[in-house]
């Protein structure tokens, strides 16, 4: 199981030696489906040590709307790290701007940061991945989230009965 962190604990569980690279990708991951496993799966194949930075309940809330998250932080950093790709979950506190994203890339020091194709913010990662000279990896196909034999999208088929 991967080991669940909060800032503070950040530097303390990171690898002091090399463990090979270190990939970063993060997210709200609230109602995990087989395009997250997927997705998780592909970025821990880019790289050695998976760290996947998990957004905050009251993030969750202002991306997705008035009726998430679903599960609480710490209920969906605990189904992450049942995964076997992921081997470091960080709970992010509310982050309100983009410097406090770069500070908490730079102490990381990824070597590559994983993105979806159609990441809203792509640029500010490349930019975080530039300036922490990491490389940020886009081509995790936003398709993997399709059901291969429905061509649905996992998130609507779950989303749209509960909600």
């Amino acid at each position: 199981m991967a080991r669940i962190v909060n800032l503070r604990e950040l530097t303390t569980f990171l690898p002091k030696k090399s463990p090979g690279r270190i990939v970063l990708t993060g997210g709200c991951f609230d109602i995990l489906h087989i395009g997250h496993v997927r997705f998780l799966s592909e970025a821990k194949e880019m790289g050695d040590y998976l760290v996947v930075l998990l957004e905050s309940d009251k993030n969750v809330k202002k991306l997705k709307g008035e009726s998430r998250p679903v599960f609480i932080q710490k209920e969906r950093a605990e189904m992450l790290s049942a995964l076997g790709s992921v081997d470091l979950i960080v709970l992010l506190p509310m982050i309100e701007n983009d410097s406090d994203y770069l500070n908490l890339v730079t102490k990381i020091k990824p070597d590559v940061i994983a993105v979806t194709e159609n990441d809203p913010h792509i640029e500010k990662k490349r930019v975080a991945g530039k300036r922490s000279r990491s490389g940020v990896k886009d081509s995790i196909p936003y398709k993997n989230i399709f059901h291969l034999n429905t061509g649905q999208d996992s998130r609507n088929r779950i989303i749209g009965p509960v909600f």
